[in-house]
């Protein structure tokens, strides 16, 4: 079976079978670049067969910033990420780096299946969701102890029930939150309508309510990012 992009260019969220999901951002300066590199994945991987390691899904989001890309990828565990390395990946990485050269991999993260989700909302015009954002909250593992990640997570619904009342954000569709293997990190793939709708709700922080204070405020993070990304390409295995 060859690999198969999807017309949408978005994985499955929710897809059966996920018990790994890896993560990576490259750096490739421009958004001409960009647009090779992805192209660039997707020859070669549809010129090769699909590897039946365990591999579900694998996905690549364009940064908003022109520069980076973030790789999204669905596994049945992580073991069978670690054969996909073993047998297949360099001869990949080596052809899309011939034909897009100075690619800079700049980290890659392991995570659990979907920890949390939110309902997904139907966008008020009918559209495809039109930007992803991804969330990045770093933990201490040393200072915080076992279960701080997930009642962070639980504070940021708590939150979300709030904002339903008094803050909506008519643009905001979905958030899946996913726990690091590591145990330092949370990562929400969030799903907006656009890029503009999630600066205006970033933008509306007054009143900011209490469980929003104690998210953001939470004493037990030491970092976190926010980047924006568009859908670029989504591979599955043909049928």
């Amino acid at each position: 079976m060859n690999a198969v992009a999807h017309p949408d260019a978005r994985p499955d969220l929710h897809r059966a079978g996920v018990g790994a999901v890896l993560v990576s951002t490259w750096r490739v300066g421009t958004p001409e670049r960009q647009r090779a590199a992805v192209e660039a994945v997707r020859k070669t991987w549809e010129s090769r067969e699909w590897p039946d390691l365990g591999l579900l899904s694998y996905s690549v989001l364009a940064g908003t910033d022109g520069d980076t890309l973030l790789h999204y990828s669905q596994w049945t565990g992580q073991d069978a990420y670690d054969a996909f390395v073993r047998t297949y990946r360099d001869d990949r990485n080596a052809e899309i780096d011939a034909a897009v050269p100075g690619i800079e991999r700049v980290e890659l993260r392991r995570y659990g299946a979907i920890h949390r989700s939110t309902a997904r909302r139907a966008t008020t015009t009918g559209e495809l969701p039109g930007v992803v954002v991804i969330v990045e909250a770093d933990f201490d593992v040393a200072a915080g102890g076992a279960g701080q990640r997930e009642e962070w997570v639980d504070q940021v619904f708590a939150a979300l029930d709030e904002d339903a009342a008094t803050r909506p954000a008519p643009g905001g569709i979905s958030g899946q939150f996913h726990l690091s293997v590591e145990g330092d990190r949370v990562l929400n793939y969030a799903e907006w309508e656009s890029e503009r709708a999630h600066e205006d709700w970033l933008a509306d922080d007054a009143p900011l309510s209490e469980a929003w204070r104690r998210v953001r405020h939470d004493p037990r993070l030491v970092g976190g990012r926010v980047k924006r990304y568009t859908p670029a390409l989504s591979l599955s295995a043909g049928v």
